[in-house]
C-alpha cells in the first residue's frame, strides 16, 4: 500500500475487521485514502462476478477519504467507524444516485436525501463507496428464483455456483468476499441473517424501531428493520452504535439509542439459554449435523445455564404471509394497478404481488391479533430464559442459477422445535445476531442469537465469546485471494 509499512498485506486486509482497519489508519499505517481506494477498486471489479454491485461511487468518495486524512493528521476521530468504508443495500436513498430497490420499474429513481442510517454514518465519518444488489422489492410478493434481481443471481462468494441469500445479497456476498469491511441490509423476514448465515458473516437484525426507516423502500412497515452485515459481532455492535437512535422521520421509532459496551456486561454464566438439542443434531439437512452439533458444543462450553424449551405454538408462516403480503400491496399498490409490476424479473412475484391485493381487511386484522397474542407468549417464554439458539438456516444454499421449485426439497418448516423461530422472532421484533458456526461442503452455516427486545448488548456478549472460542468467522474463500 504506497510506501507505508503495514502489518496487514493486501489478503488480510481486505478481511480485516473494523477494529483492526482503525489501528491501522491512526497508527499511520495506511491513509483513509489507500483504504477507500483499495475497497473501492475492490468493490468495483470483483463486485460484478458475484452480481453483488449495484453502483461504485467510490471515485466521489475522495475528498471525504481526504478530509478523514486531515482529521487523522490533527488527532481528531469521531467514531470507531472513521475512515472506514462501507456500502449500503439499494433500497436506503443517497442523495444524487440512483435507488433501484433492485427492480426494473425503478431503474432511473434517484432521491434528493440520504436515508438516515446512511447519514448517521457519515456523520460518524464512514466512507460510502457504494450501494449494493438486492433481491427486487426485496422480495416482496415472494420470488421464485435468485435470478430476481437487475444484477442477476447473487453468487456466494464460497462457492460462485450457489446462491448468497436474499433479500441483501450483495451485502452477504460483499462483505464475505472481502469488498467492503460491512454493509448495512434490511430484514423483513430474514433478509440479513439468511445472507449472512450463507455467506459466512456475523448478520445483526436490531430490535423493530431501534434504527430508524426513514429513506428506505418500505415493504411492510410493521416488521421491516436496517441492519448490519460485517467481519464480526464486534463490528456489527459498533456500526449500531452509530445508526442507532431516535427519529421523527420515522413514525415506528423506539427513540431509543444504543450503546455498545460490552465492557460493562456480566459473566455468561449468569445466563440461561433456551434451545433444543434435536434442532442441531437431528433436524438439519444430514451433512450439516455433526457441525452444529459441535457449534452447540462450543456454546455450552462457555457455562451459560442450557434449558431445553419450543416455541409457542402458532402458525408463523401464514401469519407472517399474510401481514408482509397486505402491507406490500398498499405499498406497491400504484406499481400493481398501472401494469409496470409486469416489468419485475420474476414471474412467481410479478404474480404474487397481484395475488396480494386480494386479501381483505379481515384477513389482515386477524392476523395482526394473533400476532399480539404471540408477542405475549414471546414475554412469558423470556421470563425463563435470557436469550434463545437456534440453527440460522438448516439447508445449504440454492444453486443460483436454478430455479427454487427445481432444487434439492428443503426441510419443512412444520418440523423441528425452532423451526419458525426467524419468522416468529420478526413478528415479534425481536433482535437477533447470526454468527458463523462452521463449514460444510465449503460452505459456512450459522448460528443464530435471539434476545429480548433491545438485549442487543447481551446477544452481542455471547456471540463475541463464542468467536474467541473459534475462528470461523476469520476464514476467507480462497477464490477471493488477492
Amino acid at each position: 500500500m504506497g510506501d507505508r509499512k503495514t502489518n496487514l498485506d493486501e489478503s488480510t486486509l481486505a478481511f480485516a475487521t473494523i477494529a483492526e482497519l482503525g489501528a491501522a489508519l491512526r497508527q499511520r499505517q495506511i491513509s483513509c485514502l489507500e483504504l477507500t481506494k483499495f475497497f473501492g477498486e475492490r468493490l468495483e471489479t470483483q463486485g460484478p462476478e458475484y452480481n453483488a454491485l449495484a453502483l461504485s461511487f467510490w471515485k466521489d468518495a475522495k475528498k471525504a477519504a481526504k478530509d478523514v486524512d486531515w482529521d487523522i493528521k490533527h488527532d481528531r476521530f469521531r467514531s470507531p467507524l472513521h475512515g472506514i468504508p462501507f456500502a449500503v443495500k439499494d433500497l436506503l436513498s443517497v442523495a444524487g444516485y440512483p435507488t433501484t430497490w433492485g427492480a426494473k420499474p425503478f431503474a432511473d429513481q434517484v432521491f434528493d436525501y440520504d436515508a438516515t442510517a446512511v447519514q448517521k454514518l457519515k456523520i460518524a465519518k464512514g466512507i460510502l463507496i457504494g450501494k449494493l444488489a438486492m433481491v427486487e422489492l426485496a422480495g416482496g410478493g415472494g420470488y421464485t428464483s435468485a435470478s430476481a434481481s437487475l444484477q442477476g443471481p447473487g453468487r456466494n462468494p464460497w462457492n460462485k455456483q450457489y446462491w448468497s441469500g436474499g433479500s441483501s445479497s450483495g451485502s452477504g456476498a460483499a462483505v464475505g468476499a472481502g469488498l467492503v469491511p460491512f454493509a448495512l441490509g434490511s430484514e423483513t423476514s430474514g433478509s440479513i441473517l439468511t445472507p449472512a448465515s450463507y455467506c459466512g458473516v456475523s448478520g445483526l437484525r436490531p430490535t423493530y424501531g431501534l434504527v430508524s426507516r426513514h429513506g428506505a423502500m418500505a415493504l411492510s412497515w410493521t416488521l421491516d428493520k436496517i441492519g448490519v452485515l460485517a467481519r464480526s459481532a464486534e463490528d456489527c455492535g459498533l456500526v449500531l452504535h452509530e445508526i442507532a437512535g431516535a427519529d421523527d422521520e420515522d413514525p415506528a421509532s423506539a427513540n431509543k439509542s444504543f450503546y455498545y459496551s460490552p465492557q460493562y456486561y456480566g459473566d455468561l454464566k449468569n445466563l440461561t439459554i433456551g434451545y433444543a438439542e434435536i434442532d442441531f443434531s437431528e433436524w438439519p439437512e444430514q451433512s450439516l449435523r455433526p457441525a452444529f452439533a459441535q457449534a452447540l458444543t462450543v456454546v455450552k462450553s462457555l457455562g451459560p445455564g442450557m434449558v431445553e424449551t419450543k416455541l409457542p405454538d402458532f402458525p408463523y408462516g401464514p401469519v407472517i404471509t399474510c401481514i408482509i403480503d397486505s402491507e406490500a400491496a398498499s405499498v406497491f399498490e400504484t406499481l400493481i394497478r398501472s401494469g409496470r409490476v409486469d416489468q419485475l424479473a420474476d414471474q412467481g412475484q410479478i404474480a404474487g404481488l397481484k395475488a396480494a391485493m386480494d386479501y381483505s381487511a379481515i384477513d389482515y386484522l386477524k392476523a395482526m391479533r394473533v400476532r399480539t397474542q404471540m408477542q405475549a407468549a414471546f414475554r412469558e417464554l423470556f421470563v425463563g430464559v435470557d436469550l434463545l439458539v437456534a440453527p440460522t438456516k438448516v439447508d445449504p444454499p440454492d444453486k443460483a442459477d436454478i430455479p427454487f421449485d427445481e432444487t434439492i426439497p428443503k426441510r419443512p418448516e412444520t418440523k423441528g422445535v425452532f423451526a419458525g423461530l426467524v419468522q416468529a422472532s420478526n413478528l415479534c421484533g425481536l433482535p437477533a445476531l447470526t454468527v458463523p458456526c462452521g463449514f460444510v461442503n465449503g460452505l459456512p452455516i450459522g448460528l443464530q442469537i435471539v434476545g429480548r427486545p433491545f438485549s442487543e448488548n447481551r446477544i452481542l456478549a455471547l456471540a463475541a465469546e463464542f468467536q474467541r472460542q473459534t475462528n470461523f468467522h476469520k476464514q476467507q474463500p480462497r477464490q477471493t485471494a488477492t
